[in-house]
């Protein structure tokens, strides 16, 4: 299995970053607990990072016939970005939305993802282990049917 991890703008400030509501880990390490958590599960992993909107399009653009699965934290395009939530529907593989903090627990705008309803499912609140429960999520989904994208509505 091939997934493409995709970090969307100001998770490379992770770490210095508002600690008290993103953590101390920094994207680094982030990076090397998904690589970890990856080769355990027996999947190859690409991870990207990008504060533009366009270059996170590309790069997925460029992946669709090497992927699989998509995790992705699409961060503040959560909630903007029209683009990114269109390259995922064309896409068309399985794709998890991620976020470290709660954003159900946070500001009332937050509560409200553009980018969700084109995704397998969506895990947030958990810090690291976001990103680490939706590879073993895509790893499994073979046998879970349920976990195939639902449609976009």
């Amino acid at each position: 299995m091939h997934v493409l991890v995709l970090h969307g703008p100001n998770l490379n400030l992770l770490g210095e970053r508002e600690p008290e509501i993103y953590g101390q880990m920094t994207l680094d390490e982030i990076d090397r607990r998904i690589r970890k958590r990856a080769k355990k599960l027996g999947i190859k992993v690409r991870i990207v990072q990008s504060n533009h909107e366009g270059w996170l399009v590309d790069v997925l653009h460029q992946n669709r016939r090497w992927l699989d699965g998509l995790v992705i934290n699409p961060a503040a395009f959560t909630y903007s970005s029209y683009a990114l939530r269109d390259a995922i529907a064309a896409v068309a593989k399985p794709a998890i939305e991620v976020h470290l903090s709660d954003i159900h627990n946070r500001e009332p705008w937050r509560a409200h993802s553009i980018i969700e309803p084109v995704c397998t499912a969506q895990i947030s609140g958990l810090g690291v282990d976001s990103y680490l429960h939706a590879l073993e999520r895509l790893a499994s989904q073979e046998s879970v049917p349920e976990l195939r994208r639902k449609p976009a509505g």
